[in-house]
């Protein structure tokens, strides 16, 4: 629809009558503007970016929306931490550009992360998806001390192979104490009836106004990566070999985007803005490195599509 025909008259009358609908269309001009702000993106720094899979590890920690500056400020993990460019500003945009078009048969990929389902079949030894049995319900996750649980499981039935660990925090919901004040019920009270959906998303309310208590959502958010450094830190004492820890992408707390100057939250995928993509590399290193053999793929457990849309939601990657 041309931009006249949208601005029309009749369509101002109907604004007036419902002003309602004037909210929708702020949405809308959002959304377009975030869209044209990842195209202008998208092509910066592409020489810079990791890639994870080539780099010297036995053991890869991955955070889940972790910006490099707060885990810096806030965790005392590694040897040496430095910052490297994520190849993707959102989960499955990094498993494309790391993963897919691999063989990677001798890794195991432990992971709380829904996207991993859109993996090819043959792309590592095996996949330990802990988004069924593993699935906390109270807090619409998959918990911390979980991942680091089965990961030693899956290192003992796999010690010849590279471990891949994928945290899903300090990604939303988040379950820490001021987390669990706000949550998924206390973003839907701040909601008008007609703007609730049924799994709101606190950036995404930020991102459209429809939320302003930015403060407490930024806090909640720190929270959660102080809520996973601790399992972070068992899980590389207990794993042997050299291990890394980094993250897939980085999350935007109200930083204003370029050409159109968006305050931009959460990790809108193609928007390769620095402070997304940027992620900590912290290396913990050891006197011994473990022998890493290739052997064909075992055959991957399939996970019910609704489960896994169920995971989606709850995880804030569907609205």
């Amino acid at each position: 629809m041309s931009m006249w025909r949208r601005y029309s008259l009749g369509n101002l009358v109907r604004v007036l009558r419902d002003p309602r609908l004037l909210r929708g269309e702020t949405r809308r001009l959002r959304d377009d503007a975030l869209a044209l702000n990842a195209r202008c993106y998208r092509l910066l720094n592409r020489a810079e970016r990791v890639d994870v899979m080539d780099e010297d590890w036995d053991n890869l920690v991955v955070l889940d929306a972790c910006r490099y500056d707060m885990f810096e400020e806030q965790t005392d993990i590694g040897d040496t931490v430095t910052s490297k460019l994520s190849p993707g500003s959102e989960s499955w945009e990094f498993m494309q550009e790391s993963f897919v078009g691999r063989q990677l048969h001798d890794t195991v990929y432990v992971t709380a992360n829904p996207h991993t389902y859109k993996l090819p079949n043959d792309t590592f030894h095996a996949v330990v998806n802990l988004l069924d049995d593993h699935w906390d319900d109270e807090h619409r996750t998959v918990m911390p001390e979980t991942v680091v649980e089965q990961t030693l499981a899956a290192f003992e039935r796999y010690p010849d192979k590279r471990v891949v660990a994928h945290f899903m925090q300090p990604h939303f919901p988040f379950v820490g104490e001021t987390g669990q004040e706000i949550g998924h019920a206390g973003i839907e009270m701040q909601l008008d009836a007609d703007e609730r959906s049924e799994e709101p998303h606190p950036w995404n309310a930020l991102f459209h106004g429809e939320v302003t208590d930015e403060e407490t959502v930024v806090d909640a958010y720190r929270e959660n990566l102080d809520v996973v450094v601790p399992h972070v830190e068992t899980l590389v004492d207990q794993l042997p070999g050299k291990s890394v820890v980094t993250a897939d992408h980085g999350n935007l707390v109200g930083e204003r985007t370029y050409p159109i100057p968006l305050r931009a939250y959460g990790h809108p995928g193609g928007l390769h803005k620095r402070e997304l993509v940027e992620v900590p590399w912290a290396t913990v290193e050891a006197d011994e490195r473990r022998a890493v053999t290739a052997e064909p793929p075992e055959a991957r457990e399939e996970i019910d599509e609704g489960v896994i849309e169920d995971r989606l939601k709850s995880l804030g990657y569907r609205e």
